[in-house]
């Protein structure tokens, strides 16, 4: 999950509006002390959004496979969680995301078949293979 989320500095993060609609915004993550950290700049209206409804989804990077080697595709990542803003020692804003649910999205070692892992903190791990 580290090394997908972190393949890239930008981001995709979903919050939600005031009248319950998604907005997409680019975002940062940071990994530190063992816990998924947001930023953004003092008024984003992403921190807003996160004061009002703490719920969001971050979706890393992805790449096409490489070409004629579809399993070389590292995949993707997704996590939805809970944010929680902290101080941050200045005007800007920071979030500490709870994790509730955390996704890698790949393809089989013969590059045929999708995989899917996550994990829940209700159910924990597990792995589906799909076609």
């Amino acid at each position: 999950m580290r090394a997908l989320l972190g393949s890239r500095k930008h981001l995709t993060m979903a919050t939600l509006r005031g009248d319950g609609s998604p907005r997409i915004s680019g975002t940062e993550v940071e990994f530190a002390g063992g816990q998924l950290r947001i930023g953004s700049m003092p008024g984003a209206v992403k921190a807003v959004d996160l004061r009002r409804d703490p719920r969001v989804a971050i979706h890393g990077p992805t790449d096409d496979p490489p070409e004629g080697n579809p399993a070389g595709w590292k995949g993707e990542a997704k996590i939805a969680g809970i944010a929680t803003e902290v101080d941050s020692g200045s005007s800007a804003h920071r979030f500490l995301i709870d994790i509730q649910e955390a996704v890698i999205t790949r393809l089989n070692e013969a590059g045929n078949r999708l995989m899917v892992e996550s994990w829940k903190p209700s159910r924990g791990y597990r792995v589906l293979e799909r076609e």
